[in-house]
């Protein structure tokens, strides 16, 4: 089993910068995949960025974050970071991380295995 824990959630204005960690205990091994999703009330959760933790940690954005989300990891710590800069209003959502094993179908919430609890960011204009 492995828990994932996000951290550094809150509300921020539009412009500002913001850190999300999601931080992996348990069997880690059995883990080699992170993606970061998101859900705004009414709409479906989707993936906007991942990280390959191997393979030389190849990273996938959404076209809508990219440029201003980076996603890294620090494998001493079993941890992924999310850089969030120049927030949007529309960037407000509860965000996930979430981990699998390989990268078969990863960008469908279904075929994670293990997710965090979520952690809210609002965006104010």
């Amino acid at each position: 089993q492995v828990q994932l824990v996000e951290s550094g959630g809150g509300s921020v204005q539009a412009g500002g910068s913001l850190r999300l960690s999601c931080a992996a205990a348990g069997d880690t091994y059995s883990i080699n995949f992170v993606c970061w999703f998101r859900q705004a009330p009414g709409k479906e959760r989707g993936w906007f960025a991942a990280i390959y933790t191997e393979s030389c940690s190849t990273t996938y954005y959404t076209d809508y974050v990219k440029g201003r989300f980076t996603i890294s990891q620090d494998n001493a710590k079993n941890t992924v970071y999310l850089q969030m800069n120049s927030l949007k209003p529309e960037d407000t959502a509860m965000y996930y991380c979430a981990a699998k094993y390989g990268t078969t179908g990863w960008v469908f919430p279904g075929r994670y295995n293990y997710w965090g609890q979520g952690t809210q960011v609002t965006v104010s204009s």
